[in-house]
This record gives structure tokens, C-alpha cells and sequence, in this order.
């Protein structure tokens, strides 16, 4: 199976045969940081293009469609509860940049007490079960070879399942994941030693596959009161994962800090996050930095998620972060969108190429505030770490309440999570292990008493049992399904008629779930608003209409609003009438005609219509505009009148009229098209003068409505104007 590039990927031919399939690979693979030269560009910290990608609009329009991928690997997390909607979600994510496929896990799995099987649907996130990460192994497999890079895919190790979770993605080639105890500990509420067992069993299994880690500690952040202040908290849980992780035997190359701003603006989120990163980079300089983007401060506002995005990714690049987690757009409203995901790749590769090689520009300061605050948050974190040894240790630390306290330490507030050493889940499951324990399998953790059975320091204990299924996987049991009706091939016999067929719906989650977004401003308070919002919802036919963002422009003068709402109906599009898109003639064969056929142009952005730079791309040879064809132009500049525009036409005997209008507030493009048209027959040249008009609000059609020869939206450059006054020409010359 090959995926080709406009073809839609098949998840049927992806579910075929799992119960054989075998990763390609194990292990995580971080990007190459390169000196390049793209185009007419230097990049010092990116990588390697993709084989196949989508570059950023402005990339594709002006920039030879060039796409420098930065050097930090960017996160995309996937979270739709279906895992087979998920693989074509994956594939664009890929297409735009995303090489770490992060699947957050549905609700509650960290509280199930071992591996669930089938592919039920989840909540929240995606069953984590053998069948559907093998199944998007494979998925990732193929659009490596689409995209021409490794994608890393990763989940969650945590709850009393972590180590079989472990051994799980261990034998499905899963390159990377989240593990740590503390996690369990705090936000779970699992029994501690059950849980530092737990981890010790499951790292010892990530070594082996070779697995990047990310630790848990942005969960205090999230949890905390206020963000900043658990700073020192947030370092010294590093410091005890990361230490816990190497002892065990991972590459602290591996081991990865999932870092977090821990504030947002309107406060001065950059005098409190850039001292932290900065002192983190200090600590932990040896291992990788994940820069998880801040969600606590989320709101339903994109435009706001997008620059707390942004501005993350600034302290992202002045402090070297390795991976860079993204948000959505979406994030405080809902589960991501597809759109979304997609949004925040780009968003993200946009920053980051953008800021390249950016401290070669601007400097951290040496001396003051940055500094200063920086060694302040340093001497908190140690002071912290010296107060748990004193009290016994950090299960003792736990149950006093020691983390996620809302006061800035040393100041306590008395409200931290506490935790009993004797509770919690999987309380009372640690047994110590008899002398004579032997488990004879690879990668395990712990004491075997291997002499008893001849072996060796260094013997595989898994020769006892002639290979364990992470050296030989077909010793694997691979259960398919177990549920009837909860399974994915209930769900996509139900999407059937909409997979790889001519019939299309809206969608944003799933395939075809007939979900649209409408954008509203009402002239009322925001209350009002949002019920007015309902109804016109339902006036458009809009089933099951909900307010996903409101946002009051003014008390009494207006209010934004966001629904999405349902379709009912799907499109057929073997039943649409779609134009033929306009053949573009060679530049020989337009010189040609044009040395035969002289033409002269007026030119201009009418009424009062200032923007120029689309008509001058148009025209201007160095931007390979129709003067390059021979094409005489007289351009009259900004704001002409229509009157002026046609008397230069007749004054200079031209044969093309060609205006640009960009504004569309009160239709005025509509108005001036028409005006156009209408004084050209007025004044008796219509017949004998092209007229074509073109803006980012033009097309075709809405221009020849308007009684122009041909209209040119934002995607037509000045081959496609050349071609058509070619076109044009000639038929009027057959017509003499």
C-alpha cells in the first residue's frame, strides 16, 4: 500500500490485515537543525522540506511556494473519540508541518485497571487499545513515505495499567509518551508506591523501545490557583521525574520537560514566563524541553488562543525548545476541529521560521531582572527540594500537602493536594518479591533471580521461554473486536456512503458529521445576542444550533457571535455545475500574438480605492505581470474615477480596460463594475474595448454579471490576465 498524494487515504485498506501488521520502526526520531538555503533564503534553525507538504498562503502566493520547516519537532494532539476519522487527521496535520501525533486518551482510562480491546468510541479522546494504535502505526508508517519524514506517534502511560499500556506500545512500535508518577499520584489519585513501582516497570520498557518521554509537572500549572505561582513546584517535579527516568535507564536525550508558561496576558505574562524557561534551561540543560502551550487561561475566543499561542512560542525560541506543543484555535470551546489542528501547525511552523535564528539578533540579558528573577525562582525550587528531604522524603511531602499549594514558596496556604501513603488506588498491591522470582521476559524491571536457571549478568531472561513477544510479535494475541455494535466497523458502515463516493457533507470532527460554523454580528447586548444567534440558526435550517463564542463589541452597539449548528443534507458533486478552469497559454504563444497583435492598456484601482499592490503584481514585469508579455500599460494610479478611466480609453485608443477594486463594503465592486461597463456604452466603445476587473472579492462570474469581459480573484496572477486578453482578442479579430 502506497499513499498518492491526491488520493484520499483508504482507512478500510488500513484496518485490512492488522493482525499481521508490524511497525516499520521503533523509537523516537527528532528532526536534524540544518543551515539552509531555500529560494533566496538562509535558515540557521530549520530542517529539512518535506517531499510533499501545503506551505502557508502567503508561501504559495508570493514566496515560490517555498516551506522551511523549522528544527523543533511541532505537536499536533488528536482527540476525536473515533481513531479511524483520526488517521485522515493525521495525514494533513503531517502535510503542514506535524511530525509528533500526540492521541490524547479517552476520560477515565487512567483509572481502568488494565488493556481494553476492540475499538470502542470514546469521550474526551480515543480508546487506547492494541487494535487502534497498531492502526495508526501503520497510518503513520505510509505518510512518512508520503511526507518524506519520520512521524512520532505517542500516547499516555499512566494508571494502574501503565506497564501493561507499556508493553503494549513497546511491541506496536509507539515512539513516544507521557509517564509520570507523580501524575498518578496527584491528579489520579493512585496509591504511591503502587505507583512509583508502576513507572519504574514502565521506563525500564520505554528504554528499550527507545521512546522519548514527556513528564507530567504542567498539570500543577493547570491546577494551581494561579499559574506562576507554583513555578518552584513545577521545577522540582521536573527534577524528580527526569532523575527517576535516567536512573532507570532512559537517554536523557529522551527524556523530555513538558514545560508550560504558567501565565497569560493581560498579566505580564512574559516578565513572569521568560525567568522560568530561562531558569529551567539553566537546571536541565541536559534534557529536552516539550513547551506545552498554556491552556488554563483558554477562553472561547480564537483570536485569543491564536496569540497566547504566539507569544509561548517567542519564550519557545529564546530558551531552544526541542518539541512545540500547539494549541487550537478551538481549544476553550470544544474537542479540536480538523481545521483547527491544521491551523495550529501552521501557526506554529509560521512563528517559528519566522523567528529563526533569532538570538542571533537579540540577547538575554547577563545582569537584572531576568536574571536576577531567574536565580530567585532557581533558590525557591531548591529550598523546596530541601524541605521534602527534611520531612522524609516525597511521599511524605505528598500527604502534608507540600504540592499544588496556592501560595508562592515558601509561602503555604494550607491547600495543596494531600495524598495517604496507605490510599488511594492500587493501595496494598506492592508485594515484595520472593527470592526466587524469575520473570523471563525482555526489557523487565527489577530483581530476577536468573542463576538458579544458569544464566549469566547479562543474559536476555527471555531465552528461557525462547523469545518474549517484544523479540518475536507473532507470539502476540491480537484480539480483534469484542463489542457488536461499539466497534469501528459499525461506524463506518454508517458513514459508508460517504467514504471515497461522490456524496460530501460538511464536517469538522467526524466524516460527514454535517457540522457547520456561522459567524454573526447582532446590534444588541451580548445576551440578547446570543438567543437572536439561536434563531436566525434555525431560520438558515441549522439543526441543533449552539453558541461556541460571544464577544461583546460594545455594551449596547453590537455582539460577535460563533454557533455551529447541523445539515441534514449532503451535496452530490457529480451534479455540480463547476466551470471549466481557464487554460493558461504558454509565454511564447502570448509574445507571439502580442508581437502580431499590439496591445495597449489602461490600468487602475477605481473610485476610492486605494490598495494597489495586487494590480501592480499584475502588471509590473518584475513580478511577472503582463508587461513582460510586450503588453503596453498606462497605469493612472489610486482612486480613479470610473469617467476618467474610460476617457483615458478613448483618448489613448486602448484595448483594454483593466481596473482593480478591492473594496466590497456597501457592494461598492459590484457599483463600479457596473459603472463601468455603462459609461463604455454610453460613450460607444464597448463593442471594441475589453474590460476585466479584478480583486480579492472578484470572481468570474459576479464580474460578468456586472457586464465585465472576465473578472480575477485573488489567485490569478499576470498570465492568466495575459491569456485572457489573448483570448479575447482574438475572438473579436474573428468577429471583423
Amino acid at each position: 500500500m502506497k499513499l498518492k498524494p491526491k488520493e484520499k487515504i483508504d482507512v478500510k485498506a488500513i484496518l485490512e490485515d492488522l493482525e499481521y501488521y508490524r511497525p516499520k520502526r521503533r523509537g523516537w526520531i527528532w528532526r536534524e537543525k540544518k543551515d539552509l538555503k531555500i529560494g533566496d533564503y538562509s535558515y540557521k534553525e530549520c530542517s529539512d522540506s518535506l517531499k510533499n507538504y501545503i506551505a502557508l498562503p502567503a508561501a504559495a502566493r508570493y514566496f515560490s511556494n517555498l516551506d522551511p520547516q523549522p528544527s523543533s519537532s511541532i505537536t499536533t494532539e488528536i482527540a476525536s473519540g473515533r481513531f479511524e476519522d483520526d488517521i485522515r487527521r493525521m495525514r494533513m496535520a503531517a502535510w503542514h508541518g506535524a511530525d509528533h501525533i500526540m492521541v490524547i486518551r479517552t476520560a477515565g482510562q487512567s483509572h481502568f485497571d488494565g488493556l481494553i480491546e476492540g475499538t470502542p468510541q470514546g469521550i474526551g479522546g480515543v480508546p487506547i487499545t492494541r487494535k487502534q494504535v497498531r492502526a495508526h502505526r501503520k497510518a503513520c508508517d505510509l505518510i512518512e513515505e508520503e511526507v518524506g519524514r519520520a512521524i512520532n506517534y505517542h500516547s499516555y502511560i499512566s494508571g494502574v495499567a501503565g506497564p501493561e499500556v507499556a508493553v503494549m506500545f513497546a511491541e506496536e512500535g509507539v515512539n513516544g509518551a507521557h509517564q509520570d508518577p507523580q501524575y498518578n499520584v496527584l491528579y489520579r489519585n493512585v496509591n504511591m508506591y503502587r505507583s512509583f513501582v508502576d513507572a519504574g516497570e514502565s521506563k525500564k520498557l520505554m528504554a528499550w523501545a527507545d521512546m522519548a518521554q514527556i513528564d507530567g509537572a504542567h498539570n500543577a500549572n493547570a491546577t494551581a490557583k494561579d499559574g506562576w505561582k507554583v513555578m518552584p513546584e513545577l521545577m522540582v517535579q521536573h527534577a524528580l521525574n527526569a532523575i527517576f527516568s535516567y536512573k532507570v535507564g532512559l537517554k536523557k536525550e529522551n527524556i523530555c520537560l513538558s514545560t508550560v508558561p504558567p501565565s497569560a496576558s493581560p498579566a505580564p505574562c512574559l516578565k513572569l514566563d521568560l525567568p522560568y524557561a530561562v531558569a529551567l534551561r539553566d537546571f536541565f540543560d541536559e534534557y529536552r524541553m516539550r513547551a506545552q502551550m498554556n491552556t488554563k487561561y483558554i477562553t472561547s475566543s480564537s483570536r485569543e488562543a491564536t496569540v497566547t499561542h504566539v507569544m509561548n512560542m517567542l519564550i519557545s525560541r529564546l530558551t531552544r525548545a526541542d518539541i512545540q506543543s500547539t494549541i487550537t484555535p478551538d481549544e476553550g470551546r470544544n474537542v479540536p476541529w480538523h481545521m483547527y489542528n491544521i491551523e495550529a501547525c501552521d501557526t506554529a511552523k509560521q512563528s517559528l521560521v519566522g523567528m529563526d535564528d533569532l538570538l542571533s539578533m537579540v540577547e538575554l540579558k547577563k545582569d537584572g531582572y531576568l536574571r536576577e528573577k531567574s536565580r530567585e525562582l532557581k533558590e525557591r525550587a531548591i529550598l523546596f527540594m530541601e524541605e521534602i528531604l527534611e520531612v522524609g522524603g516525597y511521599f511524605e511531602a505528598v500527604e502534608k500537602g507540600f504540592f499544588v499549594d496556592s501560595g508562592y514558596y515558601p509561602q503555604r496556604n494550607g491547600d495543596g493536594i494531600g495524598r495517604k501513603q496507605d490510599g488511594g488506588v492500587g493501595a496494598g498491591t506492592v508485594y515484595k518479591r520472593d527470592s526466587d522470582y524469575m520473570a523471563p521476559v525482555t526489557a523487565h524491571f527489577g530483581n530476577n533471580n536468573i542463576v538458579q536457571y544458569g544464566l549469566k549478568d547479562g543474559d536476555n531472561p527471555s531465552i528461557l521461554i525462547d523469545g518474549c513477544t517484544l523479540e518475536k510479535p507473532e507470539k502476540i494475541i491480537f484480539i480483534d473486536e469484542l463489542d457488536e455494535e461499539d466497534n469501528v466497523r459499525t461506524r463506518m458502515a454508517e458513514t459508508d456512503k460517504y467514504r471515497n463516493t461522490n456524496l460530501i457533507k460538511p464536517e469538522v470532527e467526524w466524516l460527514a458529521d454535517g457540522i457547520v460554523q456561522v459567524e454573526i454580528f447582532l446590534p444588541t447586548d451580548q445576551r440578547t445576542a446570543e438567543f437572536a444567534a439561536l434563531e436566525f440558526a434555525k431560520k438558515m435550517n441549522l439543526n441543533d444550533p449552539e453558541v461556541i463564542h460571544s464577544e461583546q463589541m460594545h455594551p449596547s452597539e453590537g455582539t460577535r457571535v460563533q454557533l455551529k449548528g447541523r445539515v441534514d443534507f449532503a451535496i452530490n458533486t457529480d451534479e455540480l455545475i463547476i466551470p471549466q478552469k481557464p487554460e493558461v497559454m504558454s509565454d511564447d504563444e502570448i509574445r507571439k500574438f502580442v508581437e502580431e497583435h499590439p496591445f495597449k492598456i489602461v490600468a487602475a484601482t477605481v473610485g476610492e480605492d486605494e490598495h494597489s499592490v495586487g494590480l501592480r503584481e499584475v502588471i509590473d514585469i518584475k513580478h511577472g505581470g503582463i508587461e513582460k508579455f510586450g503588453m503596453e500599460v498606462e497605469y493612472l494610479g489610486t482612486s480613479v474615477p470610473c469617467e476618467k478611466l474610460v476617457d483615458a480609453a478613448i483618448e489613448l485608443n486602448a484595448d483594454v480596460i483593466l481596473a482593480s477594486t478591492i473594496i466590497s463594503h456597501d457592494d461598492i465592486h459590484y457599483k463600479n463594475m457596473k459603472k463601468l461597463h455603462d459609461l463604455a456604452v454610453e460613450k460607444g466603445i464597448r463593442d471594441r474595448v475589453i474590460i476585466c476587473a479584478g480583486g480579492t472579492q472578484v470572481t468570474p462570474e459576479i464580474a460578468r454579471e456586472q457586464g465585465m469581459d472576465e473578472g480575477f480573484g485573488k489567485y490569478d496572477r499576470g498570465i492568466n490576465v495575459a491569456t485572457f486578453f489573448v483570448k479575447r482578442k482574438k475572438e473579436m479579430l474573428e468577429k471583423k
